[in-house]
């Protein structure tokens, strides 16, 4: 399967640059016709059925995105804290990378082109390692001169994808976040769970959805592109999740009376169908829990051909062009029905990906 099979062209004018209200954002339903078709994510309770189980995702995400100079000589430096790797020690994306050089010390300012002396003083950092794979993406080990999680609220900055052109504001330190964001550790957020706020959470109990959690730190995957020519050779980045004992039985219990698992988002339908496909391997594992509990890390690749278990519907936002994830929710609902909802999702004037509009999809 080639990488090319998942292209589609997208007018810059449709990416979204700021959130909508929350439930305002439009909904393509890809199961129903004519205006049905074309609903707000609002609609929600309606569209789905009593007893459907809700699962989402409660990772927050961390201001990861530290601006510094390089000391002697002052260049400018900007880090994206991967994953922590010890009680001061980080992987980073480094840019720019090459001038990162093992012993090189930063320091660490407030704002993009502010000085380090001041308010930002007081933070270093020195590099310690670079990758030895022969790939240089700027990745590198930082070692800190004291734990950094103290200082992210004061001199990090909300990690926006590149194709968000501004600067993060205050503003997105909230509706860069979902309504149940509780435990640090993703770079980048679960962006369906943004359309959500306590009035439409409110109306989808009351219509008889359960809504149960799982958490999956959204990892430098997400900014990955697609570059093997094969589908197959790419390679996934390994993503931290777990699994809550009440949502392991919520699950079971719901495929045991065939009521639906409708996933927000795709890192939950990786966390759900990762858990299940690792238990599966294990000769021990309990048949009863179709997703076992506890915390895992999965590099699972959802592509087509992939073997569900666990997820009946999708909600999910625009993806891009020969993206993972684009990937995933063309094995979910058929590559050729996805790309022409993507061709009309454009036509129509739908907003794409993190902050723009949802797709609401069944398992095919």
């Amino acid at each position: 399967m080639l990488t090319s099979d998942f292209d589609y062209d997208l007018p810059e004018a449709s990416i979204a640059q700021r959130p909508a209200p929350r439930g305002e954002s439009r909904l393509l339903v890809l199961e129903a016709e004519g205006e049905e078709r074309h609903r707000r994510v609002r609609d929600l309770p309606g569209l789905l059925r009593r007893g459907d189980l809700l699962v989402v995702n409660d990772t927050r995400v961390i201001p990861a995105r530290l601006f510094g100079r390089r000391r002697p000589g002052g260049g400018r430096v900007e880090l994206l804290l991967v994953e922590k790797v010890g009680e001061r020690e980080w992987d980073a994306l480094v840019k720019p990378g090459k001038k990162a050089k093992p012993g090189t010390v930063l320091d660490f300012d407030t704002a993009e082109g502010e000085t380090a002396e001041g308010e930002g003083g007081g933070l270093s950092a020195e590099m310690v390692e670079r990758p030895d794979d022969g790939a240089d993406d700027g990745r590198r080990r930082v070692r800190f001169a004291e734990p950094v999680e103290p200082w992210l609220d004061r001199l990090g900055h909300v990690p926006l994808p590149p194709y968000i052109k501004r600067g993060d504001e205050a503003a997105d330190r909230e509706t860069y976040q979902t309504l149940w964001a509780s435990q640090p550790g993703a770079i980048a957020a679960p962006t369906a769970g943004l359309h959500f706020d306590d009035a439409l959470v409110g109306r989808l109990e009351k219509a008889g959805v359960e809504i149960q959690r799982v958490t999956l730190h959204v990892g430098i995957g997400t900014f990955k592109p697609v570059t093997a020519p094969l589908v197959h050779e790419h390679d996934m980045e390994r993503e931290r999740y777990e699994v809550p004992e009440e949502t392991a039985e919520a699950i079971r219990r719901a495929k045991v009376e065939g009521r639906r698992v409708v996933a927000v988002g795709t890192t939950v339908v990786r966390t759900l169908e990762g858990a299940a496909a690792a238990a599966a391997e294990e000769e021990d594992s309990d048949a009863d829990l179709p997703v076992p509990p506890g915390p895992g890390a999965t590099r699972l690749f959802i592509y087509p051909g992939f073997h569900f278990r666990v997820v009946d519907i999708l909600l999910t936002n625009f993806h891009l062009p020969r993206s993972t994830l684009l990937m995933l929710v063309s094995a979910f609902a058929g590559r050729d029905r996805v790309l022409a909802a993507y061709e009309e999702a454009v036509r129509e004037g739908y907003r794409f990906y993190s902050y723009g509009d949802a797709m609401l999809l069944e398992r095919r």
